[in-house]
């Protein structure tokens, strides 16, 4: 471990050490980073799901849940889903699908996933 490296961990506030950790687990699965993602590219993304929530969009159902991986987040929607099993708040996984900007955010809709097994199971 570099001088540098070791400093950042001594002075570095909680949130920021957990943001590394975030950020090098999903370098280390080979996905894009979120701070990255390119409007209208498809893209690969994996972190944690640090909200679930269900929104109505247009008299249609639609589950939203937002992926954070120590670089930034991105908000996933699945139209016409009130919920879906093992999304939820603090679940680990990675999601795939097209990136679209809207509202100066980046979402993917309805993304392919593959939710990662928590620790211990």
């Amino acid at each position: 471990m570099s001088l540098r490296t070791a400093l950042h961990h001594v002075f570095a506030s909680q949130a920021e050490l957990e943001a590394d950790d975030e950020r090098l687990e999903s370098m280390k699965d080979g996905c894009t980073c979120v701070d990255q993602l390119d409007n209208r590219k498809r893209a690969t993304v994996n972190g944690v799901l640090r909200s679930v929530t269900l929104r109505p969009r247009q008299g249609v159902a639609a589950l939203e849940a937002e992926l954070y991986d120590g670089t930034g987040t991105v908000d996933l929607v699945w139209l016409g889903r009130r919920e879906i099993s093992g999304i939820e708040p603090g679940r680990r996984g990675a999601f795939e699908g097209l990136v679209c900007a809207t509202d100066g955010r980046a979402k993917i809709y309805n993304p392919r996933y593959e939710l990662l097994p928590r620790p211990g199971e």
